[in-house]
């Protein structure tokens, strides 16, 4: 890492915890998460109720180099997630962990996208998990945010981007319908998009932001119509 680089790097600690190594969160790859606090959203199932909630995280981006450079030649990837990692500067970061020889993924739900836009411009992420939270006329509703035209930009300029990436939806049956998932399907359709589709079915933890139970409602993936691959997870 340059000294231009490692003085720009904030001291303050935006980082929540590190996983420090998974083969499930980014494929082909051996990676380790950085979980970034905070979050512009608050999906009532979101499982990361503490990071999203964090004021302050406990680790600080020079530490996290740090870390990783202890990791080289033992982890191919790194994973970028939250909370919402677009909430902050990552150009400094991601150079960093370039430089390292790892490639980065991004968790993102989309909704800053200058942070976005500036990343993909300087080709510093390797691989983008875009999160479709819902259509847009129940995207606030969903997310009690009202980022979705955020969110819609990020999504135009991935697809027109050469970088690889998935949208997935986490799936929660009382609060999307199969007709909210078709409305999902139709938009990314008249897109162009053509990538797998992925959703995430809501898992009962032990905690999530609403205190989410089970679904109740049955949810009848036949009467889901795509031409686009729909992988269930």
């Amino acid at each position: 890492m340059n000294t231009n680089n490692e003085s720009s790097l904030e001291n303050s600690s935006l980082i929540y915890d590190i996983t420090k190594f998974t083969h499930l969160d980014y494929p082909n790859h051996l990676a380790a998460i950085i979980w970034f606090n905070g979050c512009n959203m608050r999906c009532d199932y979101c499982y990361n109720k503490d990071i999203v909630f964090a004021k302050n995280g406990t680790i600080t981006m020079h530490e996290a180099l740090d870390f990783l450079r202890s990791r080289v030649a033992l982890l191919d990837g790194v994973v970028l997630s939250g909370g919402e990692a677009t909430a902050y500067d990552l150009v400094p970061f991601c150079q960093a962990v370039k430089e390292m020889g790892f490639s980065i993924k991004l968790d993102t739900n989309g909704t800053n996208f200058d942070n976005l836009k500036k990343l993909l411009d300087l080709h510093l992420l390797d691989y983008i998990a875009l999160d479709y939270k819902a259509p847009k006329e129940k995207f606030t509703v969903i997310t009690h945010s009202r980022k979705y035209d955020e969110f819609s930009k990020s999504l135009d300029i991935l697809l027109t981007s050469d970088i690889d990436f998935e949208v997935r939806t986490t799936l929660h049956a009382d609060l999307l319908t199969p007709t909210d998932i078709n409305l999902i399907i139709q938009d990314l359709e008249a897109r162009g998009y053509d990538k797998p589709y992925y959703i995430q079915e809501f898992l009962e933890k032990e905690t999530n932001i609403a205190n989410l139970q089970k679904a109740t409602s049955n949810f009848n993936k036949k009467s889901l119509k795509s031409s686009i691959d729909i992988i269930w997870r």
